[in-house]
């Protein structure tokens, strides 16, 4: 039996990075596993790593209507929901905070801050009306509290996030509703490359690595093995935290 078997998982951007990571590990533990990705192609990718039985949905997390009816889809196929892993997020090109647009900043707000309240209002419905409690994650940042220069907007939507997670944690309780953070330093995907200032992606990394106590970026298997933690029944009496997976940059 596995950690999380019999567990029904929503998790979203889950067409690569860590969310493909975290899917193929919610699999291998019992877990079935519903992948949301705006690109359908790369949900069912993911699906199609993990084999039958996987579901691949496409979504705008920051589309109230298109979110709702995912869940609602899960609902119908698996019976219901006992974890939604918000994961989606976008970067922010590093630049000069006086360089930062209003559209961008929005845009990304949007995407990795007002997606999350979207994304866990409808998870939260879906698990009340079963009565059952259920786990709700949010993949947040090392830079929520530990911020860098150049990425302001980004800093903002994460520690923003995390925050939005403390307080779900202490409304949702009384439902047995856990909700909690995942805090990454820098993680080994496509995305990374845009945080890098400037065209060497590898000389941002090596400055990145140089800041890190055990000297290596986290990988997106690091943040999948946390997931699946504070998803099982191990973690449940957690409930409002922000587990770093940082490899000590908190320090």
């Amino acid at each position: 039996m596995g950690r999380l078997s019999d567990k029904v998982t929503i998790i979203t951007g889950g067409g690569s990075g860590i969310g493909r990571a975290s899917a193929q590990r919610f699999a291998e533990e019992g877990a079935s596993v519903a992948v949301v990705d705006r690109d359908e192609d790369a949900a069912r990718a993911t699906c199609d790593l993990i084999g039958a039985g996987a579901l691949a949905l496409r979504a705008d997390v920051t589309s109230q209507s298109e979110v709702a009816a995912a869940v609602e889809a899960v609902v119908e196929r698996f019976g219901r929901v006992d974890v939604f892993f918000n994961n989606a997020g976008i970067p922010q090109a590093a630049k000069p905070f006086g360089e930062t647009s209003g559209d961008e900043w929005a845009r990304i707000i949007e995407v990795n801050l007002t997606a999350f309240f979207i994304g866990a209002q409808a998870a939260a419905a879906a698990m009340r009306q079963r009565g059952a409690g259920g786990s709700i994650l949010l993949t947040s940042s090392i830079a929520a509290h530990r911020p860098r220069p150049g990425i302001a907007a980004y800093v903002a939507s994460k520690g923003g996030a995390t925050a939005l997670a403390r307080a779900l944690a202490l409304e949702l309780a009384p439902d047995r509703i856990r909700v909690n953070a995942i805090a990454p330093v820098a993680v080994r995907t496509p995305m990374l490359g845009q945080f890098a200032f400037g065209p060497d992606v590898q000389a941002t990394i090596e400055r990145v690595e140089q800041t890190i106590p055990l000297g290596r970026l986290t990988e997106p298997e690091d943040v999948a093995n946390a997931a699946v933690y504070l998803a099982s029944d191990e973690a449940r009496c957690i409930t409002g935290i922000t587990l770093n997976v940082d490899g000590g940059r908190d320090l």
